[in-house]
């Protein structure tokens, strides 16, 4: 694994001196890059489009018409898109009744689509779980990618299955506004393509580690909702990632406490830590912030703690394989994640 560590600063460096009058992008944007620097362009054009089906399994679109600018764009990038019949449904906060969002799943298994990618989060998932036919799903195998509530089907799927699925962009959320993520976008296009190798980015605060397990994770809401139910993997000697939006660093440390007492923190090679955004301090914290959640979690397990992960609900959200065995290691201000790694 460490083998690639002097391309790959050679590469860091490159970019910071292309970037040195913008040192504050460096440091925002966390620059990525992989071992082939092959990262799909947007509008590029590929002799056999990768054929995607958009189904809405959580909480109802709130803007149904960017649905087809999701679709449309992601045309653009390289897939050939079809949309759910009832992808735009809403009964009362769900994109449509339990039965019809979990008979979703099994239309998209039976369709010809290779991908299956959720619109958007929300809530929902979790009351469909025990409704999805999972016989189907497993008798059709699709890549199957959606973040944040969609981390409940994540590992569901690997619990029931075994199979590897994927976090990363919503269409809609991502893809269907004004505003598009390029790096987001470029480095789902590379993964949907099995081109991505090494995955590295910027870290101001990770204990040393040179180490391979299963990776695995998501939403730190949903992974807790799951503890003691038939849909929670059993991970032991992996690498797990997690990310959460809105909620108060107490809140963290209580899901992480659920975690730590449930014996699923002491099992893990290394916690690697996502974005943790749209929180407010308030008086009674009395100065208890994040960093310090993060000082009791090491107090708590003997575990490598990482922390940069561009993912989560910030403004770039890479894409990473669930339930796949791949590598990490530390390096200077670097982590590395070897998501496939290939001998030249």
């Amino acid at each position: 694994m460490v083998d690639q560590s002097e391309k790959i600063k050679e590469k860091l460096q490159k970019q910071k001196e292309q970037l040195s009058d913008t040192q504050e992008l460096l440091n925002d944007a966390q620059i990525l890059f992989d071992e082939a620097d092959d990262v799909a362009l947007k509008g590029a054009k590929y002799d056999k489009p990768l054929s995607l089906y958009l189904l809405s399994p959580s909480s109802a679109l709130q803007h149904p018409e960017r649905l087809q600018i999701a679709a449309s764009y992601l045309k653009t990038i390289g897939f050939k898109v079809k949309i759910d019949p009832h992808a735009s449904d809403k009964v009362t906060r769900f994109a449509g009744s339990d039965e019809d969002r979990a008979q979703a799943f099994t239309r998209a298994a039976k369709d010809k689509s290779k991908i299956v990618m959720a619109t958007r989060g929300g809530y929902g998932i979790n009351r469909i779980l025990p409704m999805i036919d999972w016989k189907a799903i497993e008798a059709n195998p699709k890549t199957y990618i959606g973040y944040s509530d969609f981390t409940a089907f994540n590992l569901a799927l690997l619990a029931k299955t075994g199979m590897i699925s994927y976090t990363g962009p919503n269409a809609v959320s991502d893809f269907g506004g004004s505003k598009i993520d390029e790096l987001t976008s470029d480095i789902f296009v590379e993964v949907m393509r099995g081109e991505l190798e090494i995955l590295s980015f910027i870290t101001e605060d990770a204990d040393p580690v040179d180490t391979r397990g299963v990776l695995w994770g998501g939403n730190l809401a949903m992974i807790a909702s799951l503890i003691g139910t038939p849909y929670m993997p059993k991970i032991k000697n992996g690498i797990l990632f997690i990310e959460d939006v809105s909620e108060h660093p107490y809140r963290i440390e209580r899901m992480l406490t659920q975690l730590l007492h449930a014996g699923i923190l002491h099992k893990q090679k290394a916690i690697v830590l996502g974005h943790f955004t749209d929180y407010k301090l308030t008086p009674t914290d009395n100065g208890y912030d994040f960093s310090h959640t993060i000082a009791w979690l090491r107090s708590q397990v003997k575990v490598p703690v990482l922390t940069g992960l561009p993912y989560g609900h910030g403004e770039v959200r890479v894409t990473l394989p669930i339930g796949k065995k791949v590598g990490i290691a530390t390096e200077d201000d670097m982590v590395h994640l070897v998501i496939d790694e290939h001998h030249h």
